[in-house]
C-alpha cells in the first residue's frame, strides 16, 4: 500500500489538535497514575464527567464565562443545543450539590480532555488533559492550604522543580468596586484595564467614570501591590481607607501565606494584587504556580463559595487544576521499573514453557513482545532489549546484542 503525500489532506488534523504518539503517551498514562494514585492517598475520590452536556446545564453558574471557549452542536434526539466541556469544575460542582450530605465536606478529583474552540497565547493545543482536585463543604483556611499543599505536592510528583507560587484574594478588587458603586459592564471594563496593568489608562478611566480621589488611589495601588512579603505591609498602608471586607480579605491572604510558608519554608512566594485570572467566579483567595521559562501558570486554583448554588446546594469550594500535558512536558519522570528492566521478545514458537514463561514475564511487569509468523523485523527494531532463548532445555533472557541479524 502506498502512504499517502505530505501533502495529501487526509493526514491533517484541526489547528490546535494533537496525536500522541507511544513513547509520550507512555510517559503521559504513568504521570496519570501517579498523580491520581497521590490525589487517592489524600482523601480525593475520582468522578468522571460527560463529555457533552445540554448548553444551558454546562453553562450554567462559572461556566458564563467558558461560553466563547464551547464547541457547540444540535442534539439530534433532543433537538436542544449541546455543549462539549471545555472546563470541569462546573460539572464537579453540580455532582457535589446533587449527591454530597450536609456538614460532610467532600473531597473530589478528576482527569480527562476538554475542548476549547481557541487555544491560549501560548500553548497551541485546544484539546488540554485537565486535572484537578476540589474540596467542598468548609470554609475556613485550613482547606484553602490543603489544596495549595495537594497543588505542589502533585507538581513534585511529575517531576516539577523550582516552583514559584503566586497568591492573591479577589475579595479585595470585589470590596473597591463595591464602594465605587459600579455596575456589571464598568467593572468589566475596569478588570480588563487591571489585567493588563494599563497605568495611563487606568487613570484615564478613573476619571471618566468619576470614581472618588481615596477609591481611585487604592484601584491604582493595586498595579504596584506585587512582589515579595513586603507586599502585604504595603497594602495594610495603601489600602487603609478602605472597609473591613477588604481588611477581612488581606488577614486571608497573609493567613494562607504564613501557613504555606511553613510548610514549604523553602518555597519562593509572590504576591499580586491586581492578579483577578477567574475574578468572575472566584471569591476569596487564588494561587497560581509558575516555574522560570514558562510564560504562565502552569497550575492555578482558588476559593470559589457557593459555586453550586445554581444547582440547589451552595456549600464553600475550593480547588486547583492544570494540563497533564503541560506537566508532562515540563516534569522529569524517573524511568518506570519496566522501562529500566527493558523490553523483552519471544520468537515465534508453539511450546507450553515458553507460554509459561511469557505469562511469568508480564505477571512481574515486564513488556514482552510476540514474533509473528514471517516477521522480518529484528528485536532491536521492535525495541526489544532481550529476547527468550531456548538453552538446556529452558528459556532465558539474552540480551539481543549477542545475535546478529533479525530472529
Amino acid at each position: 500500500m502506498t502512504r499517502p503525500s505530505l501533502h495529501d489532506d487526509t493526514w491533517l488534523l484541526p489547528e490546535g489538535i494533537e496525536e500522541i504518539l507511544p513513547d509520550d503517551a507512555a510517559r503521559l498514562e504513568r504521570m496519570r497514575r501517579e498523580v491520581l494514585d497521590l490525589f487517592s492517598t489524600w482523601g480525593y475520590r475520582l468522578v468522571v464527567t460527560p463529555l457533552i452536556e445540554f448548553m444551558d446545564s454546562l453553562l450554567t453558574g462559572t461556566g458564563h464565562d467558558l461560553d466563547i471557549k464551547t464547541f457547540k452542536l444540535i442534539d439530534q434526539v433532543s433537538g436542544r443545543l449541546l455543549g462539549v466541556r471545555a472546563d470541569m469544575t462546573p460539572q464537579v460542582a453540580r455532582i457535589d450539590a446533587r449527591h454530597s450530605e450536609e456538614g460532610v465536606p467532600s473531597r473530589m478529583c478528576y482527569l480527562g480532555t476538554v475542548l476549547h474552540t481557541l487555544n491560549d497565547r501560548l500553548e497551541s493545543s485546544r484539546s488540554p488533559m485537565q486535572v484537578g482536585a476540589e474540596l467542598y463543604g468548609h470554609a475556613g483556611g485550613a482547606s484553602d492550604l490543603e489544596v495549595v499543599a495537594l497543588m505542589l505536592e502533585m507538581l513534585a510528583v511529575a517531576g516539577i522543580s523550582s516552583v514559584h507560587l503566586d497568591l492573591g484574594h479577589v475579595g479585595i478588587y470585589r470590596s473597591l468596586a463595591a464602594a465605587a458603586g459600579l455596575d456589571s459592564i464598568t467593572e468589566r471594563e475596569l478588570f480588563e484595564i487591571l489585567q493588563r496593568k494599563a497605568r495611563p489608562e487606568l487613570g484615564e478611566w478613573l476619571t471618566a467614570a468619576a470614581v472618588t480621589p481615596t477609591v481611585a488611589d487604592q484601584f491604582a495601588a493595586l498595579i504596584d501591590l506585587n512582589g515579595g512579603v513586603e507586599v502585604l505591609a504595603q497594602a495594610r498602608q495603601r489600602l487603609a481607607a478602605g472597609d473591613g471586607a477588604l481588611h477581612r480579605a488581606l488577614d486571608e491572604l497573609e493567613s494562607i501565606a504564613h501557613a504555606v510558608q511553613r510548610r514549604f519554608p523553602s518555597l519562593p512566594i509572590h504576591f499580586d494584587l491586581a492578579e483577578l485570572r477567574g475574578y468572575h467566579y472566584q471569591t476569596g483567595v487564588v494561587f497560581a504556580a509558575f516555574v522560570p521559562g514558562y510564560g504562565r501558570e502552569i497550575a492555578r486554583g482558588g476559593r470559589y463559595d457557593d459555586i453550586g448554588r445554581v444547582f440547589g446546594h451552595a456549600r464553600p469550594a475550593t480547588g486547583f487544576s492544570a494540563d497533564l500535558r503541560v506537566l508532562a512536558r515540563l516534569g522529569v519522570q524517573t524511568p518506570a521499573g519496566d522501562d529500566l528492566q527493558g523490553t523483552v521478545f519471544a520468537p515465534s514458537v508453539e511450546d507450553e514453557s515458553l507460554h509459561s514463561e511469557i505469562r511469568s514475564l508480564r505477571a512481574a511487569g515486564r513488556t514482552v513482545i510476540c514474533e509473528l509468523p514471517g516477521q522480518a523485523a529484528s528485536p532491536q527494531a521492535m525495541g526489544c532489549t532481550h529476547r527468550l532463548e531456548s538453552r538446556a532445555g529452558a528459556w532465558q533472557l539474552t540480551p539481543v546484542a549477542e545475535f546478529d541479524g533479525p530472529a
